[in-house]
């Protein structure tokens, strides 16, 4: 006897127990085999106080588990309620957002009839990481973090995954022309990696024209590995391009732990009616079928959806009266899919997952880069200072303050407005002063940045924020002002 896969399965809020209701009689009727731990999420858990969404309980099953089924929740509004999905995928490590994006013309209407890629997203950091601050009465900060070792384990996944599922080429997207450290060490891993896999075809582009290609001419991809917000973004117009964002699952892969979920949401204005498409959802737990090795299974479900799409039994997002040949509901959809397994499509390809198959991609150890030589250069230190007169007003109270450091220029937002800047700064509260050594030749240490700091406090002055400047083997870390 086989021994079944454990997994924990949520039914979620709005439309999500109906379609999980669905996809659970579907993996039933085609033999999947499953232990199945149910869980409460989302609004109800909130509404319990839980800010989370997520019970203590529920954790122990996903750590019992390390499979998680999800159907579509709702985060109630304000609140300070946090984003469930951005703490499972973060809590469980699941660094890798996979999102297939296929076209399935002409039963589903698209403009890209071939279009047929897989969008591969780092799923932990960049701006995703949720820092932020306000700093000013007029500005607010959000971090930024992109790592090394997490731009190697993603990039080295969707090469991975490329490889396993006879993919062609990657295409690496960011922003490195202007975030040229943080997407420049995206970019330049990519470049590294990208060497140690000869045979898969590779190219950069830009988020911005690669948006748009991926809206005009998604047939020149094939894997696109990109970094935490671009990926969300381009996934979505992605599976809007391909004709339907309800048709769409994905799957959050970590090291030691997966999760399995459609892209949409939960579609309260839908809910209990009875017509939502559970299709994003059912292929979603193809994709957890095929991680968890039950590759027939997988196949089996697979081939006797796009049989039903192409036999014409479609949900009414995706009905088209030229074309379709019953509006079936969510129930009846799914009843549909039951009918024909066993049954290969006859207009689409057939999908042949295999038994030789990967289920699960091989990742090494992705270790910290080697340390370099770390030199202190000096410090940027953020004001909060208000209309008080001219930017040289600032300058000239802080260069009173300095000795052993000197003020080396005063920005706003990144445009340098002193020294002898021609830059016509609108009216602000929230200037980085750069501070570096009075002498080129003597090191900065930390002391003196903590007796300037204590100098710019007995002052008056406002500062709300440090960053020290520093190189790592002879090069500068650290960006200079537009205009510098």
């Amino acid at each position: 006897m086989t021994k079944k896969s454990p997994i924990t399965v949520a039914h979620g809020d709005g439309i999500g127990p109906e379609i999980m209701a669905v996809t659970l009689d579907v993996l039933k009727a085609a033999g999947a085999e499953l232990e199945i731990e149910t869980i409460e999420i989302g609004e109800k858990v909130y509404k319990r106080g839980v800010v989370s969404g997520i019970e203590d309980s529920s954790w122990e099953s996903l750590n019992r588990t390390k499979c998680f089924l999800k159907a579509p929740i709702t985060t109630p509004q304000g609140g300070g309620f946090k984003s469930l999905n951005v703490t499972v995928r973060k809590s469980m490590a699941l660094f890798a957002n996979v999102r297939p994006c296929v076209s399935y013309h002409p039963y589903v209407r698209t403009t890209q009839p071939t279009m047929d890629m897989v969008i591969v997203r780092e799923n932990e950091e960049d701006l995703y990481a949720g820092i932020e601050y306000q700093q000013t009465d007029n500005v607010v900060q959000c971090l930024k973090l992109i790592s090394s070792t997490g731009s190697e384990r993603i990039i080295r996944y969707a090469f991975e995954f490329a490889r396993a599922n006879q993919r062609k080429k990657v295409t690496c997207i960011s922003k490195d022309n202007i975030m040229k450290m943080t997407d420049g060490l995206f970019h330049k891993t990519f470049d590294r990696i990208a060497k140690e896999y000869p045979g898969i075809e590779t190219n950069h582009m830009i988020v911005d024209i690669g948006a748009a290609k991926i809206a005009a001419s998604p047939h020149i991809f094939d894997v696109v590995v990109t970094e935490n917000l671009y990926g969300d973004i381009i996934s979505d117009i992605a599976a809007e391009v391909s004709g339907s964002v309800g048709l769409c699952g994905s799957s959050n892969i970590g090291q030691h732990g997966a999760m399995f979920e459609a892209i949409h949401g939960s579609a309260p204005d839908i809910s209990g009616k009875g017509i939502a498409n559970p299709s994003g959802l059912l292929n979603a737990a193809v994709m957890m079928l095929q991680h968890l090795g039950q590759t027939k299974v997988a196949e089996t479900i697979q081939n006797a959806w796009l049989k039903t799409i192409e036999d014409g039994v479609h949900t009414g997002d995706i009905f088209n009266p030229q074309l379709s040949t019953r509006r079936a509901s969510t129930s009846e959809f799914g009843a549909a899919v039951i009918e024909r397994l066993g049954q290969l499509p006859t207009k689409f390809k057939p999908v042949a997952f295999g038994e030789s198959d990967v289920p699960h991609i091989q990742m090494p150890d992705i270790k910290l880069p080697k340390p370099a030589a770390k030199k202190l250069e000096g410090v940027d230190i953020f004001l909060d200072w208000r209309d008080k007169g001219a930017v040289e007003v600032l300058a000239t109270e802080l260069k009173a303050l300095t000795n052993a450091l000197k003020l080396s220029s005063i920005d706003s937002r990144g445009l340098l407005v002193w020294p002898a800047s021609k830059a016509k700064a609108e009216m602000g509260d929230h200037w980085r002063c750069r501070f570096t050594a009075a002498n080129d030749a003597s090191p900065v240490t930390h002391d003196q940045i903590i007796r300037l700091l204590d100098a710019i406090q007995k002052s008056g002055l406002d500062f709300i924020k440090t960053e020290n400047l520093y190189s790592f083997d002879g090069v500068r870390a650290y960006t200079v002002a537009q205009g510098q």
